[in-house]
């Protein structure tokens, strides 16, 4: 079996997480475009991947082409990229808010693109990413983009009509998460932790929290119930959420950035 050639135009964060993730995988190999010189060879120096000098390199070098580029810069990048590509390319976009048909439009309708969401815990090995292929992509195109994405974490398969609640709740999520730990190491603060004890204690709790909610055995709602003992310290807590809704709060934050998704396509 030939080495698989993966092709990044954009060398920012996410990419530099995935390109971490696939440097280890057999049969791979990597290669680098970046506007910023100094980005590229910043990430050429931590991992096995080969700076080329243009998008076209890419195009002619790489089978898999990995966009992980702002979405305001798409448009610009997909004309310069329409002369190069081929049938057998499999272009996989990492644009929040940027459709699989804005990207053929722009391209070239018979294109092969697979839309992806993943996220920044992607670096430390624990990304959720979110995959929708476009119309010309095959399964077998599907298959290739998840085990890629698995490098970095787990996958789900959605249609493009979900993407951007997608975007909205597991791409912009970890502000969401590192906003709580944040506020609850302060109230640990307040009751007399330092801020480090406390972030260990709320950032611990998370993790198994959310362990235990991926195990599958309950539901969140019953996996509450049963931590709360009726008059105890937990419901204690859990009234001044409801008070103050909290719940309703986390619904429309996800509303809001699943808007803001959509809007970036107008």
């Amino acid at each position: 079996m030939n080495a698989l050639h993966l092709g990044f135009i954009g060398t920012g964060r996410i990419a530099r997480a995935l390109i971490a993730g696939l440097s280890s995988r057999e049969k791979t190999l990597l290669s680098g475009f970046d506007r910023d010189p100094a980005t590229l060879q910043a990430i050429a120096a931590d991992y096995p991947v080969q700076p080329v000098q243009s998008v076209a390199e890419i195009a002619q070098k790489a089978e898999v082409i990995i966009l992980a580029v702002k979405p305001y810069q798409v448009a610009e990048l997909l004309g310069e990229l329409k002369p190069l590509l081929k049938p057998e390319h499999l272009l996989i976009s990492v644009a929040a808010g940027i459709s699989t048909e804005f990207i053929r439009s722009r391209a070239v309708p018979a294109l092969k693109v697979i839309r992806v969401m993943p996220n920044t815990p992607a670096f430390v090995g624990e990304g959720m990413t979110a995959l929708c292929r476009g119309n010309m992509a095959s399964d077998n195109d599907l298959t290739l983009a998840c085990d890629l994405f698995r490098s970095i974490g787990r996958v789900a398969i959605l249609d493009e009509s979900q993407m951007d609640a997608a975007t909205a709740l597991s791409g912009s999520g970890p502000a969401y998460m590192f906003y709580m730990l944040d506020a609850l190491a302060e109230g640990g603060k307040l009751c007399g932790l330092s801020y480090d004890e406390a972030l260990l204690l709320a950032a611990q709790t998370m993790l198994g929290a959310a362990t235990m909610a991926l195990s599958g055995g309950k539901k969140p709602d019953e996996l509450t119930r049963d931590v709360t003992t009726p008059g105890g310290t937990t419901e204690a807590g859990l009234n001044i959420m409801e008070a103050k809704g909290i719940r309703q709060i986390l619904v429309e934050t996800v509303a809001a950035a699943a808007t803001r998704s959509r809007e970036l396509m107008k």
